[in-house]
Parts: C-alpha cells; sequence; structure tokens
C-alpha cells in the first residue's frame, strides 16, 4: 500500500509524528525528515549541529539525508552525523535510517565526479568510514550522469546492496524516461529501487509535469521531495528585505537575482494565505507538499532548533479547501 500513514507507538518518541509507507516496500518514513545539505558542515558549531540532530530525533523524525559532498567542505557533514552517531544515536541505530548519495563533485581528478562505478564504490566506502557506520540504509546516485552508461551507475548500487554496505537504493533528479528504465533494471535483479528524490515545492512542480511523481507511484518507489521551501524563499525570511545572516547574504544556492519583484509579490500574497489558516509560511508550504499520498516525506534543512520546531508543526493541519488550493495555484501562475 503506497504511503499508509503509520504511528509509532514507542512511547520515547512524542506521538505527533506520523509515517508513510515507502512505495510497495516494508519501510515508513517520517512525513518530515532532516537534510544535511547546509549547517551541518566544519563552518559550523557541532554543538548546535548536535542539538538539531537529537531535537529532530527525540521528536520522531527517524530519516537523516546526506550526501558524499555535504558540508561544507565536502565530506564534513558525514563527518559531523558520525561524531553524533558515536556520541549519542549508536545505541539507537536499529530505530534510525541514514541515507547517502554519490555522483556530483566530490574529490580531484577523474574519478572523483559522475556515475562511474569506480566514483560510486570508492564513495560508498568512505563515507561508511566518515559516518562510522557499517552500512546506510539508502544508497543513491545523486545525479544522471550522461557520460556513463546507465547499466555501470545501476549495477554498481546492485552490488552495493549485495555486499551488505546498503540496505536499499535510491535515485536523484533522473529524467523520467531513465527513472523508468532504472526502475526496471534494479527489479529485474531483485534491488528495487526503494525511493526517489526529486526537487519539489509550491514554486517549482517539475516533478508534477514531468511525471516523476506518477512513474514512482506506478513502479512502487517512494517520493522524498528535496528544497520543499524553494531554499528559503517559502518562509518567512525575506518578507522584509534580506538578513544579513540569511544564504542570499551569505553568498549561497539562493542568489540575490531571484528576490525578483514579482517573486516577492507571490511570497507576501502565499504568506497571506497561510496566516487565514494559522500557520507561517513554511508551514503551509510543507503542508501543501503532503496533502500529496504520492510523497513519502519532505527533506527540510535547518539552521537552528527554532526553525526545525516550527517545521515539524506542518503536518498537525494539511488539509486545504479547494478554494486554498485554486488561490495557491492562482498566486503562482
Amino acid at each position: 500500500m503506497i504511503n499508509q500513514v503509520y504511528r509509532a507507538d514507542d512511547n520515547r518518541y512524542d506521538g505527533r509524528m506520523k509515517y508513510r509507507r515507502c512505495g510497495n516496500s516494508g519501510i515508513v518514513l517520517p512525513e518530515i525528515s532532516l537534510g544535511l545539505w547546509h549547517n551541518f558542515g566544519d563552518v559550523d558549531t557541532f554543538a548546535e549541529s548536535n542539538r538539531k540532530v537529537l531535537y529532530a530525533f527525540d521528536h520522531g523524525v527517524t530519516h537523516f539525508d546526506l550526501a558524499n559532498n555535504y558540508g561544507p567542505s565536502f565530506g564534513s557533514a558525514e563527518e559531523t552525523f558520525g561524531a553524533i552517531m558515536k556520541k549519542n544515536l549508536h545505541p539507537y541505530r536499529s530505530e534510525i535510517i541514514v541515507s547517502t548519495k554519490a555522483g556530483h563533485s566530490m574529490w580531484p581528478g577523474p574519478y572523483g565526479d559522475g556515475g562511474s562505478r569506480k566514483n560510486l564504490m570508492t564513495s560508498i566506502d568512505q563515507s561508511l568510514r566518515r559516518m562510522n557506520l557499517d552500512y546506510v540504509d539508502i544508497f543513491y546516485s545523486h545525479r544522471y550522469d550522461p557520460t556513463t552508461p546507465v547499466e555501470e551507475t545501476l549495477q554498481a548500487l546492485v552490488d552495493i546492496v549485495r555486499s551488505g554496505k546498503a540496505l536499499y537504493v535510491g535515485i536523484s533528479k533522473y529524467p523520467d524516461e531513465i527513472a523508468r528504465y532504472a526502475y526496471g533494471y534494479l527489479a529485474e535483479r531483485d534491488v528495487p529501487c526503494l525511493i526517489f528524490q526529486g526537487r519539489y515545492n509550491i514554486l517549482d512542480r517539475m516533478n508534477e509535469t514531468d511525471g516523476q511523481l506518477e512513474s514512482a507511484r506506478h513502479n512502487g518507489v517512494g517520493f522524498i521531495a528535496f528544497s520543499p521551501l524553494a531554499q528559503g524563499l517559502l518562509t518567512n525570511r525575506y518578507l522584509d528585505g534580506i538578513p544579513g545572516d540569511s544564504r542570499v547574504a551569505r553568498g549561497g544556492y539562493l542568489k540575490k537575482e531571484a528576490l525578483t519583484p514579482d517573486m516577492m509579490t507571490k511570497i507576501e500574497r502565499l504568506n497571506e494565505v497561510a496566516m487565514r489558516r494559522g500557520q507561517t509560511l513554511a508551514e503551509m508550504s510543507l503542508a501543501w507538499l503532503l496533502k500529496n499520498e504520492l510523497v513519502t516525506s519532505v527533506l527540510v534543512g535547518a539552521s537552528s532548533v527554532a526553525q526545525l520546531a516550527d517545521n515539524l508543526k506542518a503536518i498537525d493541519n494539511t488539509a486545504f479547501t479547494t478554494e486554498e488550493l485554486k488561490l495557491i495555484d492562482s498566486i503562482v501562475k
């Protein structure tokens, strides 16, 4: 059953988190998962990173998503998470889903990028060492690499599972046609794809129009959304200008040029809808994704425990009226 809602009955959790079945597998994921793309590198304070991870886990977030090049610097997010595992979470390893990825630029030279067997096999070993783990739960091909035969990439994923270094595999940012081929290839070798990771938010709906959501459902594959808040655009952060400590001000992936007058008008109007719902813009944006039964989980980052706490409130109200949905669509379009 796709994305069946499941509640943990372990009293150690606060009881609010809900879980959804991941495709046709036996795995459930929390509706909100914690991504360590930003804010967990060696440029960040370990104590704060530790607080955020533990706060998430104590509130039912059992899935932590990484990649070998997360940081900055490359590899440092995995090292941070490894230190947290060793210091605090090792006794709870059986209660945690850890995912990591390889495929983007990671080390110098011709073998530190792409989807080659060399890159993926080397990367999984390096990631396990950095995180002090014997295995990861999910290992992803981080991107489709058109310069490598896709069969080479997919067979490396199969062999990584068969080696015991990962329990499941996933793919991220694959074009729909290639993703559908991957699902078939992996299933034929008894290592079915567990999950597809794609960019999806109120402002960016490519995975709807390009077919990835429906292809995942048809093949019994879960779907997890990254960038659900559009790199911070779908928050209250930029309603009154650009804060000095924001990603825009720090020269991150979100650029000042994205804050056009038209975009600011959209954000302001979406914020008005959220306020009428009794939610922050971030809460509503996450809830908007979770209203879709094809979405298994959404990946949030966290610059602070307070921000994470706000995001977790999204699961409390994921119901939208027809009028609200039409209004949101009209604002975006």
